[in-house]
């Protein structure tokens, strides 16, 4: 597994001062990746879309640390390969130059680092425009998470909530890379057929049972050759990061278009992910032992098992899922918290996930992404859509303000977030995945 070192020293101090403040989400011992446009230079024009990292409230263009010549071996040739409008050169490099890169940038942003260098080169968040991070050549989307697959299953199959093979193996289907966006991109609401249960036929409408999916979002570094698989105990090392995913879901077009092939037009219309990538190696300290299956579920196949993975396959991560109406956004209120599920119930481990994807011989490539599928915990607080928190419309939510939903509306603002904070480590955060709600084009 990825080795705890230096850079992940809690008591580790950056010279920006922000980010050390109580409850940043990038604090010197993230440092995540991202790729960001400035609004306009001081000669006011606006500047290609480029690699940066994040540090408290500022950013740093890799460009400028290059500039300096302040990186050298494996973490220049990283820094290089980050210059562009994209981060897959970084990505297919692998986890030496990965870690090569992020510890010099530790040693250069800490206390006593490059301060004189490279103080005046930092960029405020505010004045940037934060762009995908990847071209997503592939996305795939698991079902790993089986507290939200048996609440799902609970409202269409009382008696048999999950199907026979969730427990065997890492259930996914293939998703639409095109439709990807970054935080703060809208997401409109989307056309199709619906079929009410005592009507003859369906008829092309927009979608009245708008929902979205909390989920986390793997990116993909160096892949393996078609027909090749990747073993359990080496998965870890073709995964570059993570982020926060939405993935926005039309709960009457699904339950209409699914059988027997499964999503298409509910899916496909629109994803929203966070845009920075909190690194394999900044995870480190928030590995742990994998979910405990009961004892009368059955084992993993051998692919997907090993002693390794048992002690560190699984991920502490803490997500929350909030609501803010355009009414309540109008009155300066905050979006209220409707769900905040953990990842480390997870039936099935990022790990796995990656495994069993390529263990037909599908050739990944650097800059693929998978989501985790919607994640949910066991009490009413920890629920990932508003499928499970409305018991499928059933139930209604209340605002502060006295508004109410089952679904979405348009002009509602969907605001998810993720970090990770134990004993012994340093928080760190995933940032913000944001979105609003336009109504439908028919």
């Amino acid at each position: 597994m990825t080795l705890l070192n230096e850079t992940h020293d809690p008591n580790l101090k950056s010279w920006v001062a922000s980010a050390n403040e109580a409850g940043s989400d990038f604090p010197i011992q993230n440092l995540p990746f991202g790729i960001f446009q400035r609004h306009s230079n001081p000669e006011g024009t606006n500047t290609l879309p480029r690699g940066c990292v994040a540090i408290g409230d500022q950013i740093l263009a890799l460009t400028h640390v290059l500039a300096k010549g302040l990186l050298t071996g494996k973490a220049e040739a990283a820094a290089e390969a980050a210059l562009g409008s994209t981060l897959n050169p970084l990505m297919a490099l692998g986890a030496e130059h990965w870690s090569a890169l992020r510890s010099q940038l530790s040693a250069l942003l800490r206390e006593g680092g490059a301060e004189a260098e490279l103080k005046e080169r930092l960029i405020p968040m505010s004045e940037v425009e934060m762009c995908l991070p990847v071209d997503i050549g592939d996305y795939t989307d698991f079902y790993s998470s089986i507290n939200h697959a048996t609440n799902v299953g609970k409202l269409f199959r009382p008696d048999n909530p999950l199907l026979p093979n969730y427990k065997h193996i890492p259930i996914a289907y293939h998703g639409r890379s095109s439709s990807i966006r970054v935080s703060g991109t809208p997401a409109k609401r989307p056309m199709g057929q619906l079929k009410a249960p005592d009507a003859e036929l369906p008829v092309l409408t927009a979608c009245k049972r708008l929902d979205y999916e909390t989920e986390l979002g793997v990116f993909v570094g160096p892949g393996n050759e078609l027909g090749e698989t990747i073993p359990l105990d080496e998965a870890e090392d073709h995964i570059f990061g993570f982020c926060v995913l939405n993935d926005w879901s039309a709960r009457d077009i699904q339950a209409w278009e699914y059988q027997p092939l499964g999503p298409f037009l509910a899916k496909n219309f629109a994803t929203t992910i966070s845009p920075w990538i909190v690194t394999m190696e900044a995870m480190a300290p928030y590995r742990q032992g994998v979910y405990q299956r009961p004892a009368d579920d059955p084992q993993p196949l051998a692919y997907l098992t090993s002693d390794a993975h048992e002690k560190s396959g699984g991920l502490n991560i803490v997500l929350d899922v909030a609501i803010a109406t355009e009414k309540m956004r109008s009155e300066g209120q905050a979006p209220m918290v409707v769900g905040t599920p953990v990842f480390k119930d997870m039936y099935w481990s990022v790990f796995q996930m990656l495994t069993h994807h390529a263990s037909g011989g599908c050739n990944l490539q650097p800059g693929d992404f998978y989501g985790s599928g919607t994640i949910s915990g066991t009490s009413k607080d920890q629920l990932g859509s508003l499928l499970e928190a409305t018991v499928g419309g059933k139930e209604t939510l209340e605002f502060p303000n006295g508004e109410t939903r089952t679904f979405l509306e348009d002009g509602d603002e969907v605001v998810m977030r993720a970090w990770c904070e134990q004993d012994g480590a340093a928080r760190i955060g995933f940032g913000e995945c944001r979105s609003v709600i336009l109504p439908a084009s028919g």
